[in-house]
């Protein structure tokens, strides 16, 4: 009998449990242990830039990182409809107002394009978020933002280890985020980064992540959050960046494979291999349905999940959640590539520990599941 095949499965190969255990030893578990410092320089290095601000989770990270901006009530933040809900979220907490663009078409990512339409005397910020594998088109989108003076917020938590024109994503925005949930290149179950080349900046995440403390302890002048990550958080997250390039490797190999079983059937689409900036990190390998097909994505994920086979949805558009429709927020606001991809739109199993042998029982089961129609 066939064993059921998870949309991810970790790989923790490396000096995970060597680091771990160090942090056992010598009883430095918390915060304050010396791995947390050590993760911040190697992952900061890695991504360009000068200072690393390690968190609990990318949701976390977010969070500090428009926080530290200092939104003012009815700020407006540019970005896209089709992200995850965090991104958005973290606008509407720190008092800000998101302003949606819909999705391009063939990347999935925001349409660049869209952006100078959606700007007003009220916009404070763009949150460029790579989408999947792709990077956002940066440099138009860098350039908007210099014309008007904004700033960029760069979510790179699906983009690790992947480059746009060479310059590593989460290197470039005024201030980057990253997350190191377990599906994500590099994990340690749950935990983010924010990164920052502006040192006033840094140290404000810094104090925001940590209550807020002043030069005197337990005495607080603003209020902030408990953020910090476990040495034993860092420990893991720093075993798994040592393994990088072979993580990413492996991707790339996973998504070019899916794509060659995949090949030739009309019926869906999936996103390009190689942009002109950028080659497809395949952090998850996603599917869309054509319009054609007489059912959606929930019925493939049904009929994968009967062959033992695990699949997720995309996510779902900001102006159709039903938390911001009852906030007021995108009344009557149209979105429909961010709507196309929504429900026609799924992925396949994509971790690290995924082997070529179920890529082919996963292509085989698509093939059967959408070639009959």
């Amino acid at each position: 009998m066939s064993k059921f095949i998870p949309v991810n499965t970790p790989l923790m190969g490396g000096n995970e449990k060597k680091y771990l255990m160090e942090c056992i030893d010598t009883g430095w578990v918390s915060s304050e242990g010396p791995f947390v410092a050590r993760f911040e320089d190697a992952f900061s290095t890695r991504v360009r830039r000068a200072h690393g601000i390690s968190v609990t989770n990318g949701t976390s990270a977010l969070e500090l990182a428009v926080a530290a901006l200092e939104l003012e009530q009815g700020d407006e933040v540019i970005l896209p409809a089709f992200t995850i809900i965090s991104c958005a979220q973290a606008v509407t907490r720190a008092g800000g107002v998101p302003v949606l663009v819909d999705a391009d078409k063939a990347t999935w990512n925001m349409d660049v394009g869209a952006i100078e339409d959606k700007i007003t005397p009220r916009t404070r910020a763009i949150m460029a978020v790579h989408i999947y594998g792709l990077p956002v088109d940066m440099d138009p989108l860098l350039d908007i933002a210099a014309r008007h003076d904004l700033m960029v917020i760069e979510d790179a938590a699906e983009a690790i280890g992947l480059d746009y024109k060479g310059r590593p994503c989460g290197g470039m925005g005024d201030i980057s985020i990253f997350s190191f949930y377990a599906n994500k290149h590099v994990s340690c179950g749950e935990g983010g980064m924010v990164c920052v080349d502006d040192s006033t900046l840094a140290e404000r995440c810094r104090s925001l992540r940590n209550l807020c403390f002043s030069s005197k302890r337990f005495v607080h002048e603003e209020l902030g959050w408990n953020m910090r990550m476990t040495n034993l958080q860092a420990a893991v997250a720093l075993a798994q960046l040592e393994q990088l390039d072979d993580f990413v490797r492996r991707k790339r190999h996973m998504g070019n494979r899916y794509s060659e079983l995949l090949q030739g059937i009309d019926t869906i689409s999936v996103a390009p291999a190689t942009l002109s900036y950028a080659d497809n990190v395949y952090w998850v390998y996603g599917i869309v349905l054509e319009d054609n097909l007489p059912f959606d994505a929930n019925y493939v994920m049904a009929e994968l999940a009967e062959r033992k086979i695990g699949s997720r949805p995309f996510f779902w558009p900001m102006h159709q959640q039903p938390v911001f429709q009852r906030m007021g927020l995108f009344n009557g606001e149209r979105y429909p590539v961010s709507e196309k991809l929504a429900r026609s739109g799924f992925y396949t199993p994509s971790g690290l520990l995924l082997h070529d042998e179920q890529i082919e029982r996963v292509a085989s089961a698509l093939v059967e599941i959408i070639s009959p129609v």
